[in-house]
């Protein structure tokens, strides 16, 4: 190489240096906020976090890394979720993930700019979270966990599992949209099955085990759990109560009867956290939660825990085992 030629590529390099490392400084790392509903030793909590950081890592994020992750956890409490989701949006975060509709509504009572995407959120549209599940419309987005017809297949299968049964303690949470929504569906099958409903609100421990044990105390009873955050948080407790009293009972989540639980049927959790991944990096990447469609859930899944079955004396017909997902022994 001639000396001219040498200098001008030396020359050519120096101009780009300084510029790559602007480029390089200028690369700011992206933050995510993320606010649920468990408590931060729950295993299932940490089961849907893990597969949300490993979609995100699968599509080339890392905490840590080009990214940061802030986590709130309210633990089913009202007032500190509503602190949680402010400090969130104090950060301001490039996009924030939530869990179930309590916690979607404290978010977007603290911002209707930052973009939210959302899971396990029973009919936003009536919960006014979005215009359409088509066009969302604002800034939040994610997906559903399921329609509320799917709640009367909960009382089908609960006399299907137990015949006998004529009284239905129906625990949901009845400050949430669902807790109504879902009622409502149980209530319009009720008739046809022949089994009377008892409506028991999911508040706080106490108030579960006294209307609980009030209940068992009449003959041919058994129990739904309706989806909802207090549920899940005292998730333990309601199981404990069902083996106790010997009910028969029929959850929301699959996480119930591999819990101990006797029966369950509803939509994947875990996967809706790895596909909020991929909202998440959308947003980032510059696309609007308000043209992104909410989704429903792509399968529900039937569990049966065999265990539990034999405690209580109740002999699972073939043809529901056959149609089992899961059946746990």
């Amino acid at each position: 190489m001639k000396r001219r030629e040498f200098i001008k590529a030396i020359a050519g390099l120096a101009a780009a240096w300084p510029f790559a490392a602007r480029a390089q400084q200028g690369e700011r790392k992206r933050r995510v906020g993320v606010l649920m509903g468990l408590a931060a030793d729950d295993a299932e909590g940490q089961d849907r976090i893990a597969a949300f950081e490993q979609g995100l890592q699968q599509l080339g994020w890392t905490n840590g890394g080009n990214l940061q992750i802030d986590y709130r956890r309210g633990a089913g409490d009202r007032d500190p979720t509503q602190r949680y989701a402010d400090e969130l949006v104090a950060l301001a975060p490039d996009v924030i993930l939530a869990s179930g509709g309590s916690v979607v509504g404290a978010l977007l009572r603290a911002t209707r700019t930052v973009p939210i995407v959302f899971t396990q959120t029973p009919d936003p549209v009536a919960a006014g979270f979005v215009t359409s599940l088509a066009r969302p419309g604002g800034n939040a987005t994610g997906f559903t966990t399921s329609e509320y017809g799917i709640s009367g297949k909960w009382l089908e299968l609960l006399k299907e599992i137990a015949p006998g049964v004529t009284r239905a303690a129906v625990l949901r949470d009845p400050t949430i949209p669902s807790g109504i929504g879902q009622f409502a569906s149980i209530q319009s099958v009720a008739p046809s099955l022949g089994v009377e409903l008892r409506a028991v609100d999911v508040r706080d421990a106490s108030e579960i085990e006294r209307d609980v044990t009030a209940f068992a105390r009449g003959s041919n009873s058994g129990l739904i759990v309706t989806s909802s955050g207090l549920a899940a948080v005292h998730r333990e407790l309601i199981i404990t109560l069902a083996a106790r009293y010997r009910l028969p009972a029929v959850y929301s989540y699959r996480y119930f009867a591999t819990g101990g639980g006797l029966l369950s049927y509803g939509p994947d959790p875990i996967d809706q956290y790895r596909r909020a991944a991929g909202y998440v990096d959308r947003i980032l990447k510059g696309e609007k939660p308000a043209d992104l469609p909410v989704q429903a859930p792509t399968r529900y899944e039937l569990a049966i825990n065999l265990k539990t079955a034999r405690a209580l004396g109740i002999d699972i017909p073939p043809t529901l085992l056959a149609r089992a997902d899961e059946v746990i022994e």
